[in-house]
């Protein structure tokens, strides 16, 4: 007997059950499961942020899908201090490193403050994917006194704090000073302080402003000794923030990134042995790397945000890349959209029926993930799937003036669409995904597809003639003839560099398509072809 499929039959569903079976487990109360994201507000929010919420929110989705109560809490980070000022703003915010991002003035002019135009730009990502959440802000929490309970338990044991860190990390300096940074009343500057004793009875901290030296760069305190009340007069250290978090909140799950596994490691113990309270649940997963190998991030100038990929993709789109695969690290860039568009028509495929896949489980499991890609809110029908480098091709090729009626006329031409079919709404969303990527981009998207010796040989020979041809004509024969010289029938090598090329088995001619497309593109994409399969 195979496994039972547990749910919808993804890594989701069955976290989700492993949260269930260990908060009971635990004893504790199932009547609210609640999951959790961190949101920074410190830079450009990338896509690798966008990947903490919905993972998280398809946990809680799954949960709910079991008949619990859950809810994601997209904490926010908005008393975090500027430690960089990120590529592409002005230089003028230097003046500000140092400073919760809740107190620098947002350099766009539209928001309260930095951190509120920095958040608000994930969150309008969220929204666009249909991501529900309880927003709650670190500058509020604080100042409300939501972990007055969990700072005063961790000032007064922050010897044995102090010894965590060092036992886990070797860093000694929580031994010296207290885990919280108090915000500076002089200069403002919360990481250039040291907490250095705590007075239960009035919660404060008396502090010095001495300086501190945040990735490589010196920032220098103003020398101001004062108090500072644990009641929003600072924050605590991420060496035991996580888990006051966790304890205030009763979250019960969080994923969280390679790159903050001592953090998580620190905050488990300080909150089961300090705090009293069992962490969440977790899931580690891989950073994103751009296509040169560098971790995505804020500062670094290499940010792919979420809004850089609604210009050529469906938020659906972006919910597959984030969901498909938890573990292992993936390169990426702009040039992946097109993929992940035709993917998702795909599932879609699977879904409605459209497409066969033999094994049950593997059928319940790819059905379960479109789903988590519409958030549980599938639509009643399939879309018109057209593969997005045909729709790049024609809108190329449209006329100005009349561009969805040349489209339209040539997509029923094609069987995309039926005799005299206008262009939906969802075909239009599509059409103008492609404008923009034609727009910004030449980079043609190739479909892996595996190849004979014989189609190899015969796409290294059509490389090797559309590097010397420019006629249209003499191309589309020239198909024919590396195809007859290579033993091949014309037709299914036509069919071959269709799929390549456009991810469907017929589209337009082939010689005036490669000309249209970019020859030099072409060429490239049938490369990269011949060096995978």
């Amino acid at each position: 007997m195979g496994k039972t499929v547990v749910g919808h039959g993804t890594w989701y569903d069955m976290m989700a059950q492993k949260v269930v079976k260990r908060e009971r487990k635990l004893g504790r109360s199932l009547d609210k499961v609640r999951t959790e994201m961190g949101l920074g507000a410190s830079g450009f929010p990338h896509i690798g942020s966008l990947g903490d919420a919905a993972r998280s929110y398809a946990v809680t989705l799954a949960l709910k899908e079991m008949g619990f109560n859950s809810e994601l809490v997209a904490f926010c980070d908005d008393k975090d201090g500027l430690r960089k000022v990120p590529a592409g703003l002005p230089k003028s915010l230097e003046k500000y490193l140092g400073f919760p991002v809740s107190n620098i003035p947002d350099p766009f002019g539209c928001h309260d403050s930095y951190g509120k135009h920095m958040s608000s730009l994930l969150l309008d990502a969220l929204d666009k994917c249909g991501i529900e959440y309880r927003y709650m802000s670190a500058k509020e929490v604080y100042e409300k006194g939501l972990l007055r309970d969990e700072i005063r338990t961790l000032l007064l044991n922050a010897q044995r704090v102090g010894e965590i860190v060092k036992e886990e990390v070797g860093q000694e300096r929580y031994t010296e000073v207290l885990p919280f940074f108090p915000v500076c009343e002089d200069c403002g500057r919360i990481y250039t302080t040291k907490a250095l004793e705590f007075f239960p009875e009035t919660d404060k901290v008396t502090y010095s402003c001495e300086g501190l030296e945040i990735r490589g760069k010196r920032i220098e305190g103003c020398g101001h000794k004062g108090e500072a009340s644990i009641i929003g007069g600072g924050k605590l250290s991420w060496k035991g923030e996580f888990a006051a978090r966790w304890k205030a909140l009763d979250i019960r799950f969080e994923a969280y990134g390679k790159d903050i596994a001592d953090s998580v490691r620190i905050n488990d113990r300080i909150c089961r042995e300090i705090l009293c309270y069992e962490p969440p649940s977790h899931a580690r997963y891989e950073m994103f790397l751009d296509k040169g190998g560098r971790k995505i991030s804020k500062s670094s100038g290499n940010v792919f945000t979420p809004q850089v990929w609604f210009q050529y993709g469906s938020p659906q789109s972006l919910l597959l890349l984030m969901l498909k695969r938890f573990v292992g690290t993936r390169t990426l860039d702009v040039s992946d959209i097109p993929v992940y568009m035709n993917e998702l028509d795909s599932l879609e495929d699977v879904y409605f029926g459209k497409k066969i896949v033999k094994d049950e489980r593997e059928h319940v499991k790819l059905c379960g993930l479109y789903e988590y890609c519409w958030v549980m809110k599938p639509p009643a029908k399939p879309s018109i799937h057209v593969p997005y480098n045909l729709l790049a091709f024609l809108v190329k090729m449209a006329p100005k003036d009349h561009a969805n009626e040349f489209i339209a006329e040539k997509l029923q031409s094609y069987g995309y669409l039926q005799k005299n079919q206008a262009v939906d709404a969802d075909l239009a969303k599509r059409i103008e995904y492609a404008f923009n990527w034609v727009r910004d981009f030449e980079e043609i998207k190739e479909t892996q597809v595996s190849l004979s010796d014989e189609e190899r040989n015969a796409v290294a020979a059509l490389v090797t003639v559309l590097e010397a041809e420019t006629d249209p004509d003499r191309i589309q024969n020239a198909i024919f003839n590396v195809a007859k010289n290579n033993g091949l029938q014309p037709r299914a090598f036509f069919k071959t560099l269709y799929e390549i090329l456009i991810g469907a088995p017929q589209g337009p001619r082939l010689g005036p398509y490669m000309l249209a497309m970019g020859k030099q593109n072409v060429v490239a994409a049938l490369r990269r072809t011949l060096g995978k399969s």
